[in-house]
């Protein structure tokens, strides 16, 4: 099912189709969200299946769709499974627009070539408890802290704190390079 509406405004680079998460991916995911707490957002959440079995874990979670008739489904799923609206939250919102400050969980099945642009939004958003997850498409510039799965079901996990450790000692170890060729 690919279904235009809510596409119109996003760069053609950054459009992504439609396309679920398997149950097998689905599991991996909440395998690597074992144990954590707190705050989930979805970015693209589509159907909203990964919002809500994440939900049905325990974590109160958002989801961000474009998709009008995607929400209105996934919104359909939440009542029929008994879902709160406070557990289980479904926004039509451009995921670029938003803050993601509040929260330290976050699932992303998006199409490759969003993952780079999306690296510097959450590396800067995020706070330094956030684990992020992407299913099928790994990060291009970040190396995961672990893994589930393989194939089409893998998932990677990366952890914010790690994450940010590598880019200030990037940062600085750029800034020693740079003063030493420079003659310092």
């Amino acid at each position: 099912m690919f279904v235009l509406p809510g596409f119109r405004k996003i760069p053609f680079k950054l459009k992504v189709p439609y396309l679920p998460s398997g149950r097998v991916q689905c599991e991996n995911v909440m395998k690597l969200l074992k144990g954590r707490q707190g705050r989930l957002v979805d970015l693209g959440s589509g159907d909203g299946r990964l919002v809500l079995t994440a939900a049905s874990m325990g974590l109160q979670c958002t989801g961000y769709e474009l998709n009008p008739i995607l929400l209105l489904f996934a919104k359909t799923q939440a009542r029929w499974r008994g879902i709160s609206h406070g557990q289980a939250t479904f926004v039509n919102k451009d995921f670029w627009m938003a803050d993601m400050s509040s929260f330290n969980n976050v699932t992303i099945f998006l199409a490759p070539n969003v993952m780079g642009p999306l690296e510097q939004k959450l590396s800067t958003e995020l706070p330094e408890d956030a684990r992020v997850i992407a299913c099928r498409f790994p990060f291009p510039n970040w190396p995961p802290t672990c893994s589930e799965g393989s194939g089409l079901d893998q998932v990677w996990a990366y952890d914010m704190k790690s994450m940010k450790k590598k880019a200030l000692l990037h940062k600085n170890t750029f800034s020693v390079f740079s003063c030493q060729s420079e003659g310092f």
